[in-house]
């Protein structure tokens, strides 16, 4: 099982220096991978290729780029860049994003995603393979029919044969679409404990294609505060829990609150929502079960937490991005190591 560093959404508390110097220690400690992520702030192109200057072994992965925020063909011809300019290290994640940040912000329609996630993915690696782009859907179509525009094709090349494309999924259909035409899969709140229902999605898409999910990358972005205080770990994951369950999208559509009642948390799920929603954040975290956290965390003694990544690991975890809950520099950096150690 690799490790990988999420950074996150960048700007959070720490300067770019305090943040390359996080990337530079996590790749200096054996980290396989660096993750940037964006919602409507930073966007994590720039981030990549800023971190790609700054180091030199550790592997660049968007987690996630935006299908909503740029063509296929725009996220084709940026991550064939980054790739070049950092030697051939680009992961490429892709996700749907969400109605609120799609329709808010970038005036996409959110709908048909699942389709549209497919059509996406085969013109990404069609431009990414250099071919003339010629595509017919139902939600793309390249040339536009009744236009000037012409099939064109890439004019770099990707350091890398072939890039590997990453799918952010949680539902059902979105999972086993990520074992159909992905490389590797980015769960959030992933439980390891609930692996076998994921995997049969994952085998039933990869089922679909014809194809194994050998060499398939299972990799979750999970939350992680080593300490001898349990009970103050936990408190570290509130905040961010209560935010993914209670606040993400609406209270008609929350993918992630959804996720959390089939793990059996009905009717935590439901009130963390109902406060959150109205405004009392403090309520919403306090209301989060321990075992709950537990479950989607690394948090707690070292011991407890060895043992822990044990169980990712035998889940088939293949890169496990860790996003150390600490807000200083100094702590994240002993954070790092410490997950480090306890990983060798």
């Amino acid at each position: 099982m690799r490790l990988g560093v999420h950074v996150g959404y960048w700007g959070l508390g720490l300067t770019s220096q305090q943040q390359l110097a996080i990337v530079q220690e996590a790749e200096r400690l054996g980290y396989d991978s660096v993750w940037a992520a964006e919602a409507y702030g930073s966007d994590t192109a720039t981030i990549l290729a800023w971190l790609a200057a700054g180091t030199s072994t550790i592997k660049l992965g968007s987690a996630i780029f935006q299908i909503p925020a740029r063509s296929a063909a725009m996220t084709a011809m940026t991550a064939a860049t980054i790739d070049q300019l950092s030697g051939g290290r680009m992961l490429l994640g892709l996700g749907a994003s969400g109605p609120q940040v799609a329709e808010g912000w970038h005036g996409q329609r959110y709908g048909k995603m699942l389709q549209r996630t497919r059509e996406y993915v085969a013109v990404v690696r069609m431009a990414l393979a250099r071919e003339r782009v010629v595509f017919r859907g139902e939600t793309l179509e390249l040339p536009l029919p009744d236009g000037p525009g012409k099939a064109l094709k890439l004019t770099i090349a990707p350091v890398q044969e072939r890039i590997p494309i990453y799918l952010a999924a949680i539902g059902p259909k979105n999972t086993a679409l990520a074992g159909e035409i992905a490389d590797g899969w980015i769960p959030t709140l992933f439980s390891p404990e609930h692996v076998a229902e994921f995997r049969g999605h994952l085998e039933e898409g990869a089922t679909r294609a014809g194809r194994t999910l050998d060499g398939f990358d299972v990799a979750p972005t999970v939350n992680a505060f080593v300490t001898d205080d349990l009970d103050g770990a936990r408190d570290a994951m509130r905040p961010y829990l209560a935010l993914y369950v209670g606040g993400m999208g609406s209270r008609r559509q929350n993918f992630y609150n959804a996720l959390v009642q089939r793990y059996g948390f009905e009717d935590a799920a439901r009130a963390v929502q109902e406060l959150y929603l109205a405004g009392k954040r403090e309520e919403a975290a306090a209301a989060l079960p321990a075992e709950l956290i537990d479950l989607v965390s690394l948090c707690g003694p070292a011991d407890v937490v060895r043992e822990r990544m044990q169980i990712f690991r035998e889940a088939g975890v293949g890169t496990l991005m860790i996003s150390p809950m600490a807000w200083t520099l100094e702590e994240r950096l002993d954070q790092l190591r410490r997950i480090a150690e306890l990983a060798a």
